[in-house]
């Protein structure tokens, strides 16, 4: 029998659960995973993700709906996402991205009220039958060091607003 780690996991098991907004805490310097605070958007690493470099971009703004961004809000909303695509491309050379929103719970939205995309970098072979028979996922690299790896190229990010 192999054993697999993830102490990070105790954390989120064990804790308490989020009282307020990740966002908004993350905007406020409540977290450690945050890689960009803009005028407009922001971009924190889902401290539980589903592979590494999980991205979550959000507005700054705490909306629910996407009709509650200004026309400008949402183009700098995408090109966030895109930048932080190119990042990633860059620095973990994935082979392709899930990117999406899930808009309300029944969808999936785990935090409904802060409007944020998921970004997942992919890779051949990064999932397999132990994720659907064995319900487990394994993250190859702790979260800090992919942290340490993207914030060098998050902090130069220049997002035209």
């Amino acid at each position: 029998m192999k054993t697999m780690w993830a102490p990070w996991r105790i954390e989120y098991i064990l804790g308490e659960k989020e009282k307020q907004c990740i966002f908004c805490a993350a905007l406020a310097d409540q977290d450690e995973l945050t890689l960009y605070k803009g005028r407009v958007t922001m971009v924190t690493m889902n401290k539980f993700p589903y592979i590494n470099g999980h991205l979550l971009v959000a507005p700054v703004k705490h909306i629910e709906a996407l009709e509650q961004l200004e026309t400008s809000e949402m183009g700098t909303l995408l090109a966030t996402v895109e930048q932080s695509v190119a990042i990633l491309k860059k620095i973990m050379q994935p082979d392709g991205f899930n990117i999406g929103l899930n808009l309300g719970k029944v969808a999936g939205a785990g935090v409904e009220e802060h409007l944020h995309f998921h970004i997942v970098p992919r890779w051949f072979g990064d999932t397999n039958a132990l994720t659907v028979f064995g319900e487990v996922r394994v993250i190859p690299e702790h979260i800090k060091a992919t942290y340490n790896n993207l914030k060098p190229y998050f902090n130069k990010l220049d997002i035209k607003t």
